[in-house]
Formats: structure tokens, sequence, C-alpha cells
């Protein structure tokens, strides 16, 4: 008798797990919530655009870290259909300094809201699609480094998926959360000239020794985290491969 309790225990405990594994299955590196029941984390989600040529990346100058350079790109936004199902996962969105960053997916959750909030984001509805945050983002950036003239450009590019990395959890020195950043990175699509063109210039701009606001690297300097007197941001290193190579700079204000 007792053993068929037990062994009922058992089998229903596997099957849970199961359930658990399958349900998650795209996001089995953020379990760890299940042990930190009342913790917190920070999550963000982005999409970074990779201009290159071989072992030669383009990054762009960053508005909120003077002197550090990272890949065009930025953050996703939400529409007002998702505020609902955010406020129900306790969606916290983090305090902006600009009217820019207003619906931006970036904010803070309890740890067990962490996996139902990657699962909401899996299905792509209620927010903006990576191509149409990833154009918003390149025509933006283009005006802050000082090439308006590329902007008409990237208006007619179209973008294809290199990967998607979900980077961390990251414990935050000096804070009380780790850190969650959902990542997808895209090509340019060679398909117009618009596309070619646009391609051409970046390189060729990141190329130029007196060009002060786009810069080209190659893996070793992501790898250290400098080019010359350039600070390159972590999150470069995603342009090559799907694993960092330095823990993360605080994340800005």
């Amino acid at each position: 008798m007792v053993e068929k309790i037990v062994g009922g225990i058992v089998v229903a405990l596997l099957t849970g797990v199961g359930r658990l594994l399958w349900a998650n299955r795209k996001h089995l590196s953020l379990l760890w919530v299940l042990f930190t029941p009342f913790g917190r984390a920070r999550v963000s989600v982005a999409v970074l655009l990779r201009v290159y040529d071989e072992d030669h990346f383009v990054l762009f100058a960053s508005a909120n870290r003077p002197g550090a350079f990272g890949p065009p790109g930025g953050v996703v936004k939400y529409q007002e259909s998702a505020k609902r199902t955010l406020e129900q996962l306790g969606f916290e969105p983090e305090g902006r300094n600009r009217e820019v960053m207003r619906h931006d997916l970036r904010g803070f959750l309890g740890a067990l809201r962490v996996l139902g909030f990657a699962r909401w984001l899996s299905k792509e509805t209620d927010r903006e699609t990576a191509t149409d945050c990833l154009r918003r983002e390149l025509v933006e950036e283009l005006g802050e480094v000082g090439h308006e003239e590329l902007i008409p450009l990237a208006r007619e590019v179209g973008f294809r998926s290199a990967r998607r990395v979900i980077d961390g959890p990251l414990k935050v020195p000096g804070e009380n959360y780790r850190q969650i950043r959902f990542f997808d990175v895209y090509d340019l699509v060679p398909d117009k000239p618009e596309a070619v063109r646009l391609r051409d210039a970046l390189l060729e701009l990141a190329a130029d020794s007196d060009e002060q606001m786009v810069i080209g690297v190659n893996r070793g300097e992501i790898a250290r985290g400098r080019a010359q007197t350039h600070v390159v941001l972590p999150q470069s290193a995603f342009l090559a491969g799907d694993k960092r190579f330095r823990e993360d700079l605080t994340p800005a204000s």
C-alpha cells in the first residue's frame, strides 16, 4: 500500500516536472527563478542590427553612455492592448527620463512571473515586431550619430533574423535584482539597391579614422571591451555569437 502511494507521488512529481519543462522548453535557462520565489528581475527586450564584413562589425556611439559604442538597435515597445496582460504579470515599467522611452518593454517583475513574461513575449502579439522596432531605432540613431542623409535608405530596407539570445539571469553589482535581457539579432537583407547602399555607407563610415560616431571593431576588441580609446558595450558580443564575454554595465538611468 505504502509503495503504491509513494509510487503515485513520484509519478505525479515526474509528470509535473515534465509539463513544466515542456511549457518552458524555449526558456529553460530561466528556470532558476523557481528557486528564488521572492526575488526580483529586471527584464528588457531589444533588437540589434548586425552590419559586418567578415571580422569587421559596425557600432554606433551610445546616446546614454558617452565614449561607449554598441550595435544599432534598441528596446521593443508594447502596445496599449498589452497593458492588461502586463499588469496581470506584475510588470513595473522602468522609470524613463525621455518621452521617447514611453512603452518600452523594460522594467521589473517578481521572479516567479518571469516565465510567464517569456511565454507571452514568444507569442509576438500586442507588441512591436522586431523589424518595425529595428527600422524605427535605426532611423532615430542615424540622426543621433549625425548621418541623417542615410535615413531615407533605412526606411526602405528589410531585415532577416540571425539569432535570438536570452542573456541572463545575471547579478547586477550593487542591486537587489537579477537582470534578464531578450535580444533578437538581425541582418540587413541585401535584396534592394537601398540596402546595399546603406550597408556600404555604414562600412565606409566605420573604416574612416576621422569619423567620431560610427566605428568598426573586430571580435578581439569586442571580447576586450575596448577599441583604442572607445568602450565597446557588452551586448556587442551577440553580433558574433550567443555568449557574452564580459559582465554587463550597470543599467543607465
